[in-house]
């Protein structure tokens, strides 16, 4: 199959370009390194799947990606180590502010983790095997091959288990997603473009490329001329005359994220006095979506076909959030802001409001969508069970969430705004003390005020405000990895066994 353009997919990991989807059946594993140098051979002929696109989809696929320690521990030297973000060489975990900003206290707190916590050390090594129903034991074992077993600890086996295109709650999962331009064809200059596009600029997922503000991320170039073996690594664009480490590679969130199912509906079933039509209005008004995926803003452009709608549409017909309340989860997730208020219409406007004159105190609240957009790819784990049946006081208990996965080329513009600004921000988009209805904690502020609550309109009469909200959903664990592109990964098998970090 002819490639549509001439980006370097060969030395991509599948995952920044495929969701693989079809490949339903998944294990993720998490591992420790205790034999560097076996780890290291067995990398060596690790069957990686690329992005390059195929005739026929592949029936497995195998991914991988290193938290710092990981790196550290297969020898990695320091020097290279510090070209990558704080947030990566600290961890999620790593301080009590960044906790604090992640929503990660009281029952999220890392200290209550089953992964990845303060108590439990962040694996070396993070394993995503795919594979299409009733293939992933096989493929398991294929893959390890002879050095796996005697390298590696697992730690711990991540459950999954697919259940269609929906997440534990019952709603579509993963309707919006960032489209990556791979062809670099879109202008990043706001002169040019000042409204939300789904277009995005390849450097704001994969390292090595320009970001949607022209620049290259910081990453761990490498002077060959101190290190002979980076001449396997791709030259850095911004400077030819070092080896980039970071080129083709992406920063990986994974959060395990438990969903409390029968209490959200149960929940939502006493406030709707037991009538289903109310239960189903609050629970979109608390997502953003009707239960089959239905954007809450009426469409707005002519024509637009039923899936375009899911994906392409905007807030601006809704400033006041009397269709999609201002709080709602998909609203706070991905506002859908371009540069400008929508109020710059005409040159002159425009003009005005980039010099940051004439501002309305409810213009220009929320910052722009592109530069904190996140590519996801997790998967949900636990046994599916319908609205209908959740409500019962019999509802079977189980473990059910989402391993939450995103790919990002900056956790701290991307992620780590998005989850701080926008779903744990009691303060988001002019809404006062209140959280993420989904996602958020219950923790009140500092102030003593609650945050265990959820405002709603209602266009027939006065704003309808859902108080006590219980937490519906708990971290379980979580951290952050690397997962680098395939030459850097040739780059780390090759490391000699006496380089510094490397264990004894």
């Amino acid at each position: 199959m002819k490639e549509s353009s001439d980006f370097e997919f060969d030395d991509l990991q599948g995952l920044l370009r495929f969701g693989y989807g079809k490949l339903t059946d998944t294990s993720f594993m998490l591992l420790n390194i205790v034999n560097a140098d076996l780890a290291k051979k067995w990398l060596e002929t690790a069957p990686v799947s690329n992005a390059v696109a195929q005739d026929t989809p592949p029936e497995t696929a195998l991914q991988i990606a290193f938290s710092v320690e990981g790196l550290r521990a297969l020898g990695l030297e320091e020097s290279v180590v510090e070209g990558f973000s704080d947030e990566f060489i600290v961890g999620m975990a790593g301080d009590e502010s960044r906790s604090r900003r992640l929503g990660d206290v009281g029952s999220n707190g890392p200290q209550q983790w089953k992964w990845g916590g303060n108590a439990v050390q962040v694996p070396h090594v993070l394993l995503l095997l795919y594979a299409t129903r009733g293939r992933i034991n096989a493929w398991q074992k294929t893959m390890e091959g002879e050095y796996f077993s005697r390298a590696f600890q697992l730690l711990q086996e991540l459950p999954t288990l697919h259940i269609g295109d929906i997440e534990p709650f019952g709603f579509p999962d993963s309707v919006s997603q960032p489209t990556v331009d791979w062809m670099q064809r879109q202008s990043t200059d706001t002169h040019e473009r000042d409204r939300y596009s789904n277009l995005l600029a390849p450097g704001e997922i994969v390292l090595g490329y320009r970001n949607e503000y022209g620049q290259y991320t910081a990453r761990p170039l490498i002077d060959s001329r101190k290190d002979k073996l980076a001449t396997m690594l791709p030259g850095a664009e911004d400077d030819p005359s070092l080896k980039d480490f970071g080129r083709n590679g992406t920063y990986l969130v994974l959060r395990q994220l438990s969903q409390d199912v029968p209490g959200f509906w149960q929940f939502l079933d006493q406030v709707a006095d037991h009538i289903p039509e109310k239960r189903e209005q609050l629970a979109a008004a608390m997502v953003g979506r009707e239960l089959d995926g239905t954007p809450l803003v009426p469409a707005h452009i002519p024509g637009i076909s039923r899936k375009e709608y899911e994906n392409d549409f905007t807030y601006d017909p809704d400033p006041k959030g009397n269709y999609c309340p201002l709080g709602a989860h998909v609203r706070r997730s991905n506002p859908r802001t371009g540069d400008l208020p929508t109020s710059a219409c005409g040159p002159l406007d425009r003009l005005i409001k980039i010099l940051g004159f004439g501002q309305r105190p409810d213009e220009d609240l929320i910052a722009s969508s592109r530069f904190h957009r996140l590519l996801r790819r997790g998967r949900t784990y636990g046994p599916v069970l319908a609205p209908k049946d959740a409500i019962k006081p019999d509802a079977p208990v189980a473990e059910r969430g989402i391993q939450f996965i995103c790919l990002v080329g900056n956790i701290s513009r991307q992620f780590e705004f998005v989850q701080n600004a926008w779903t744990m921000n009691s303060k988001f988009d002019g809404v006062q003390d209140e959280k993420d209805p989904m996602l958020g904690n219950r923790e009140p502020l500092m102030s003593g005020e609650s945050t265990d609550h959820f405002n709603s309109p209602d266009p027939s009469g006065p704003m309808r405000t859902i108080c006590h909200l219980p937490q519906f959903v708990t971290t379980l664990g979580g951290g952050y990895f690397f997962m680098p592109g395939l030459r850097a990964l040739k780059y780390i098998s090759a490391l000699p066994a006496n380089r510094t970090g490397s264990p004894s």
